[in-house]
């Protein structure tokens, strides 16, 4: 499904009939990585696309390309229950969410929509409601999330492209832990019309593939732009000279595991070697300010709540106890001390954006440790430690408003993530940035 000259040989219906035998397969785990499969509506997109082909009448580069969809976009005629029971009896969905309108008007074949963790409120792909596919590099271990049936699809050969959102690093953890590319953008650069909002705040959505290409494509459809509307991809390729990395050295580098530490290190060596200007620095007065923000509360404990009142859900039974207690702690919080938590954070945007010097972009470790065992996440207590640790690194893009992008590093076994912070509203930069370093490391 990843292989570009393969993709090119082999018709849109063949690729998507390849992707369902894989939903199928004993091999993988399709049943969990998947709560819903569109199987005739994607075999019609998928033969429109064909016909369009053979005419000379496509769409773009998107078109006819396979994309499945994280659980909480509204697809019309369907129930959104983003990973929950208690969300299982609302009205079905009267119209696609602007994305899904977005990627079929550029021709997308939507083949279904993936597993998540209830409400996206956590961060190691876990769901008692829905079952949790194991990592594709080793079944035993978390997926990461909460975009877990997102990054399994494309990893696992069921779709070229995966749609997810990232409130605190729900697209770029499970790309690190799993094995993908992984985009969040600045926020309000793409609608969350139509999605599940775990945190009006804090909700961004995004692509993850197999390529920062791939994310290139899917990013300028999101954001609704027209073929002609669209800016090139690379109007300047990102050489040596256009840019500086600067390591975030401090906090975000505790409790780093070994293995994660060495595939940094070597990859910072590696992009030197080809000639990427890279310093040390720091980002911890940034880390200071969303510490402030969060000893008074959370945006997603806060927000959610109002999400489901909205839904006509005031009775927290059903809900996963994990997710639960989040909630209720939410609920604690005063609307006064709400108010200052978006004063403070207003401020720290702010004085973040006005700290990047020229074409930098910071770089650091997506998550400080690799997947862990589902098994050792059962216990609350564990649970709670570990999806703390992964959202670390990824959330400070999100509470400080920026676009960020995982990138796999190449290791023994597991995956791991080199994560880049871009400056607010340096969407393309970013990526033109990003596509310069994966090719060097891959090289």
């Amino acid at each position: 499904m990843t292989d570009t000259p393969n993709r090119s040989r082999r018709s849109a219906v063949e690729r998507l009939e390849a992707a369902l035998d894989r939903i199928r397969s004993p091999e993988t785990e399709g049943s969990k990585v998947f709560t819903a499969v569109f199987d005739d509506n994607a075999r019609d997109e998928a033969a429109a696309a064909d016909r369009r082909a053979a005419t000379g009448s496509t769409r773009g580069p998107m078109d006819g390309r396979i994309v499945s969809v994280k659980a909480l976009f509204d697809v019309a005629g369907g129930v959104t229950t983003s990973g929950s029971a208690v969300l299982r009896g609302l009205p079905a969905a009267v119209g696609d969410a602007v994305v899904l309108q977005n990627l079929r008007a550029a021709g997308a074949v939507i083949i279904g929509k993936t597993q998540m963790t209830e409400f996206a409120f956590s961060a190691l792909g876990t769901n008692p409601h829905d079952g949790t596919p194991g990592n594709p590099s080793d079944r035993k271990r978390a997926p990461g999330g909460s975009s877990s049936g997102a990054v399994v699809s494309v990893v696992d050969g069921m779709a070229e492209i995966a749609i997810g959102s990232d409130t605190g690093g729900s697209i770029r953890i499970p790309a690190a832990l799993s094995g993908a590319v992984g985009f969040k953008p600045t926020s309000g650069r793409i609608s969350t019309a139509g999605a599940f909002s775990l945190s009006s705040s804090l909700d961004t959505i995004g692509p993850i593939a197999a390529s920062v290409a791939d994310c290139v494509m899917t990013d300028e459809v999101l954001t609704g732009e027209t073929p002609t509307q669209a800016q090139p991809a690379s109007p300047e390729p990102a050489t040596p000279e256009t840019f500086r990395l600067t390591i975030a050295r401090g906090r975000l580098f505790d409790r780093c595991e070994a293995g994660v530490l060495d595939a940094f290190e070597a990859a910072v060596q590696r992009l030197r070697s080809h000639g990427v200007r890279i310093d040390d620095g720091s980002i911890d007065p940034a880390l200071n300010d969303i510490a402030d923000i969060d000893r008074i509360g959370t945006f997603p404990s806060i927000e959610v709540g109002a999400t489901l009142r909205g839904l006509g859900i005031s009775c927290l039974d059903g809900i996963d106890p994990k997710t639960k207690a989040r909630i209720e702690a939410g609920a604690g919080i005063l609307a006064v001390d709400y108010v200052r938590m978006l004063r403070l954070r207003h401020a720290a945007v702010r004085s973040f954006e006005q700290s990047f010097t020229e074409n930098e972009v910071f770089i650091l470790p997506t998550t400080p440790i690799r997947a862990p065992l589902l098994s050792s996440v059962e216990e609350e207590s564990a649970f709670h430690e570990f999806n703390g640790l992964v959202l670390r690194n990824p959330r400070v893009a999100n509470m400080l408003d920026c676009p960020s992008i995982s990138l796999p590093l190449s290791v023994d076994g597991l995956p791991a993530g080199l994560m880049l912070i871009g400056r607010r509203n340096a969407d393309r930069q970013l990526l033109e940035i990003a596509s310069t370093l994966e090719t060097m490391l891959q090289s």
